[in-house]
Parts: structure tokens; sequence; C-alpha cells
């Protein structure tokens, strides 16, 4: 046990491709340390692209969120995804860069410079220079968390997602907010915390803003609140980040045995369809299109045949050749689909057909074989 462990956190360690690099901004007039998390298979997969999360407090937040995706995209329950971490702990940086005016609640010059120093600079270099999906993150805790907000209130929000961890909030900025959400016409994400050892000042104002924004019925928004018990300021951190990061990708994980007992094996028809619209689903949400899972195939599958739906084996053969023309599985389903449905000659023609082609999965040419010769022997004795 002792020796997977090992193995594991190794090939977690291996995730990304960590780097710093000194970005020169003529917004701020000066150069900004950014950090730079590659996933592992940025090199290796080269038509892949990847949902993009910007993290103000770098120095701080970069390596638990690097930690909590690296073990998500181990299991492929959250998407690879490309960190940018921005330093500012020099010189009072984050309290210069997301200042706001005290009694009209409007970032300060400089941090309007900061502001379109991320929209303007540095968001167009990370898309210029990386292969990025149209899908953006943003991050920060109390004073830039509150500061992230800004960025919700442009009539095109520039992010996606908004990962708010105990925000100092602006005054007057809560009806803002809750109008923005209220009022978007873009699929967004909006998650906040706060912990019941949490400062005060910061507390009271998000849970109000909770209180508005959990009235809001707007089915584009993903609204999401976290109160924790026996955390403080600091350690509420910690149990955010994997509360922030399944809510937003929530509809990325692959079926689960909960999902396939209570949503899937329980439908009286529609199996392929419903594996269908999960990834369009998870296409329109996150702007990210990956191929079928296998285990998502073998699921389906199992369902079809637990409620003696042969006929859709069918639609999931097509589905199987779209997502792996070069596979078995097309050819292998509708073999199951014809033996089940009580015609041999057919099922071995097909699975014949599938020992032709790529393995995949647990499919193996050795199994076609077997399957094959299964269903001739019934055709010789008929």
């Amino acid at each position: 046990m002792k020796h997977s462990l090992l193995l594991l956190f190794f090939s977690l360690s291996m995730f990304a491709q960590k780097s710093v690099e000194s970005f020169d901004s003529k917004k701020l007039g000066e150069k900004r340390q950014i950090t730079i998390g590659l996933p592992a298979s940025y090199e290796n997969n080269t038509s892949k692209r990847y949902p993009i999360l910007i993290l103000f407090d770098g120095e701080y937040l970069f390596d638990p969120f690097y930690g909590a995706l690296n073990y998500g995209a181990y299991w492929d329950d959250l998407p690879e995804t490309i960190i940018i971490g921005i330093s500012q702990n020099r010189n009072n940086e984050r309290e210069e860069d997301c200042a706001f005016d005290p009694t009209e609640g409007l970032p300060t010059r400089r941090a309007s410079q900061f502001f379109e120093f991320i929209g303007g600079e540095l968001m167009p270099y990370i898309e210029q220079k990386y292969r990025v999906a149209p899908f953006r993150i943003i991050a920060g805790h109390d004073t830039t968390a509150g500061f992230l907000n800004f960025y919700l209130l442009k009539e095109n929000p520039l992010f996606n997602a908004y990962i708010s961890l105990s925000p100092e909030l602006a005054p007057g900025i809560n009806d803002q907010i809750t109008s923005s959400l209220t009022n978007t016409k873009k699929q967004l994400f909006y998650y906040q915390s706060s912990a019941d050892g949490d400062i005060r000042q910061l507390r009271e104002p998000v849970e109000q803003l909770d209180k508005s924004l959990k009235a809001i019925t707007n089915p584009l928004v993903d609204y999401k609140y976290s109160s924790f018990s026996n955390a403080s300021h600091y350690s509420l951190v910690l149990y955010s980040i994997p509360e922030a990061l399944y809510q937003i990708f929530g509809s990325y994980k692959p079926i689960s045995s909960t999902e396939f007992t209570e949503k899937i094996v329980v439908l009286k028809s529609g199996y392929v369809d419903y594996l269908t619209t999960k990834y369009t689903l998870i296409e329109n949400k996150l702007g990210l299109k990956i191929p079928v899972r296998i285990n998502d195939f073998k699921a389906i599958e199992a369902a079809i045949l637990k409620n003696k739906a042969y006929d859709e084996l069918d639609k999931l053969a097509d589905l199987a050749n779209k997502n792996y023309p070069k596979s078995m599985l097309a050819s292998y389903e509708l073999g199951l689909m014809y033996e089940k449905q009580g015609d041999a000659k057919k099922a071995a023609a097909k699975y014949q057909r599938a020992s032709q082609l790529e393995e995949i999965g647990d499919l193996t040419k050795e199994m076609m074989y077997n399957k094959y010769d299964d269903m001739k022997g019934q055709t010789i004795k008929k």
C-alpha cells in the first residue's frame, strides 16, 4: 500500500510543468512575477486545449490549487488546467493592486491599472502563447477576492467562474454583483466562502450577499456558498478549494456508481441519449470537447443489458464510431446487440470485424476471437 501511495504522489508531482517568469507590464510600468503550471499532457497532446485559472496571491494560493487540480486530474474527476499565479507579496502590492475608494467603492487609479493589466495584457499573452480552452476561472482571498468581482460587473464578463474566498467586499458592490448575475446571458459559476472563525467585518457582508444570491433564479448562474465550522480566515482556504473546483467542474466527472444506480439504470429508455447529453453539457458549460470515456460507454452498456434494451446498442455503436473510429468498440457493441437478439451469424461477423481493429479499454483481439468462435459454433449447431 505504501509503495502504491509513493507511486501515486510521484505521478502527481509529474502532473505539470511549473515555471516562473517575469512579465513586463506597460499598464503597471513594472515587471511582475507570474508562476505558470502546465499539465503533464501539454507537450505530448498537441491538439488538446485546457481551461485557464488565474490566481491572485500566487505566492500562497498557487500550491494548494495546484495540488487539488493535480489530484482531481489524476482520477479524471477534474480537467487538466493551466494555472497562472500572480505574485503580489512585494511592497504591499496586493493592497495597491486591489484597493478601492472607501466611499464610492470603485477601484483606485492604481487598481484600475492592475485591472487592465489582467484583461489587456496578461490574458492575451497567455492565450496567444498556450493552448487554452474558452473557459476562464479567477480566484483570490480576502482583498484580492473582493477585487475579482469587478470583472463580473462588465457587460460581457471576462471570466466564466469566480472563486471568492472570504472576500473584502467594496461598498455597494453586493447589489451590483446580484444585478450582474440576475441579468447575465452567459453561463457563470460563482463560489464564495467564509467560516465561523472568519474576520467578522468580512463575514457579515458575505452572508448578506449570500442571501441575495440565493434568491436568483437565472438558470445560467451556478452559485454556491460554503460556511465552514471550526475554521479560521486562513484555514478556510484549504476547505474551500476542492468545494469550489468540484462545483465548477461538477459536470465534467465520469459516471459514478451513484449516478449509475440513481439516474441511469432506473431509466426505461434513452440510455445513449443520457450519455450524449452528459457530454454536450460538458462542452456547453465548460467549453471542453472531450471523447466519451470508455468507462462511461461500459456504464451505459451495462444499463442497456440490465434493462434488456438491446436495440440501443446500435445507437451506442454509432457513438463509439464517432469517438473511436479506429477501435473495435463500435463493432463489438453491434456484435453484442446481435448476440443478445439471438442472431449468432450477424454477431459472429461483427466480432470478426472487431478482431481486425485496434484494442481499446478491456476489449482485446483475443476476446473478439473467442466471441467469434462462440457465435460461429452456434450457427454450425443450427
